[in-house]
């Protein structure tokens, strides 16, 4: 039995921060994680450039049971201390649109920042450790694994959510929180494709691949991105933001043109006497599949000069207004994060410790924090663990 201050499963963004920030207060740190390396997510998010931040971080890019709840911790650990630790190690990273930024070279550089903070506090990662039961005896946590058993006075819950089981994604977290009487709001895949209807994807399959800078919306958000048709369904930022609000049954509805008023645009040029077909100026706004995926070919094929008011409207509702009822997401399997976790009302958003067991700590995924796309996750994990890390 090897008896530690403080255990944090996971080593992940949220576990290895937290265990910096522990171990920099002179605690005894291990961190356990069953993968065969550590921060494997960080590895692959960004497609390899780890979005790990954003320049605008806001509590309103966060959707929560509790929407106060993250206030606390992104207001205490911000981007601009992060972006600080970034500045330390003179990572070279660059912003995209809406303020998200990346490494320049790779995501490794994050990875090896994290490990190299938590050597220089002296906390020991264990990997390849799989936790086979955690009890709580005379106000120490024990916990038994395959690599012997441990006991700590502080145990930190940093397992991560459900999405991408291929990277090691498992509901551990939210069983120890079930275990001792915590609330578990159900969860299910946030930031993901939506897959189609089988007629709807048998029509926009020769779509695949096409992306255009669209509205999507449903009645309680909307986002202007880029929207990807695929062999499966829709992706493309715009779809993965409204996957986060989107309720099974639900319509959404696309706007695939939001730069321009398509019906002024049509009936100012029937009135200049513009003699094109339909089709031919359409193609100057939208790709030629498109075009013909979404409008009769006879009505593609009328001049301009031969289009009444009614029809004009009627191309334009359809392209201003597509409304589509997604058959459903395409889960974990490739959902960036998991909405619902661990009940924000029972965990302190001051130092993230469970109301009624002491000494038991959640951060990250595992919340029930579910971040926007573009960085907002990446600063919930590490605003949280911050937050943990000053108290565990």
């Amino acid at each position: 039995m090897s008896d530690t201050d403080v255990i944090i499963i996971g080593a992940g963004a949220s576990g290895l921060m937290c265990a910096i920030e522990a171990g920099k207060r002179g605690r005894k740190v291990l961190v356990l994680d069953h993968a065969n390396k550590a921060g494997k997510k960080i590895l692959m998010s960004g497609g390899g450039r780890c979005n790990f931040t954003n320049y605008s971080i806001e509590p309103n890019n966060y959707i929560s049971h509790n929407p106060h709840f993250c206030k606390s911790a992104l207001s205490r650990y911000t981007q601009w201390d992060f972006l600080a630790l970034i500045g330390r190690y003179q990572i070279p990273f660059h912003e995209r649109d809406h303020g998200q930024l990346f490494c320049n070279d790779s995501a490794k550089d994050i990875l090896e920042l994290l490990l190299a903070e938590c050597d220089k506090a002296g906390v020991v990662v264990q990997l390849n450790t799989h936790i086979d039961s955690v009890e709580r005896l005379n106000d120490l946590f024990h916990l038994k694994t395959n690599n012997g058993n441990f006991t700590c006075q502080s145990l930190v819950v940093a397992t991560g959510g459900l999405s991408i089981p291929k990277m090691g994604a498992t509901p551990l977290g939210y069983k120890i929180a079930e275990q001792f009487g915590i609330k578990v709001l159900p969860t299910s895949a946030g930031l993901v494709p939506f897959t189609l209807q089988p007629e709807d994807k048998e029509k926009f399959s020769a779509l695949s691949g096409i992306a255009v800078p669209c509205v999507v919306s449903n009645n309680r958000q909307s986002f202007s991105e880029n929207v990807l048709f695929t062999h499966r369904g829709l992706s493309g930022p715009a779809i993965l933001q409204i996957s986060s609000y989107w309720r099974a049954g639900e319509e959404i509805v696309i706007n695939l043109l939001p730069q321009v008023n398509l019906e002024t645009e049509l009936k100012s040029k029937r009135q200049q006497k513009v003699k094109n077909k339909l089709k031919t100026i359409l193609e100057g706004y939208l790709p030629k599949r498109l075009v013909s995926s979404f409008l009769p070919e006879d009505l593609l094929d009328l001049s301009l000069q031969d289009l009444s008011d009614k029809q004009i409207q009627r191309v334009a509702d359809q392209l201003h207004c597509w409304t589509i009822k997604p058959n459903g997401t395409e889960g974990y399997r490739t959902a960036e994060v998991t909405s619902g976790g661990v009940d924000c009302d029972a965990v302190s958003s001051k130092t993230m410790e469970s109301k009624q067991v002491q000494g038991l700590y959640f951060v990250g995924e595992v919340l029930d924090v579910t971040g926007w796309l573009g960085g907002y996750n990446f600063q919930w994990a590490w605003s949280s663990a911050w937050c943990a890390g000053q108290y565990c």
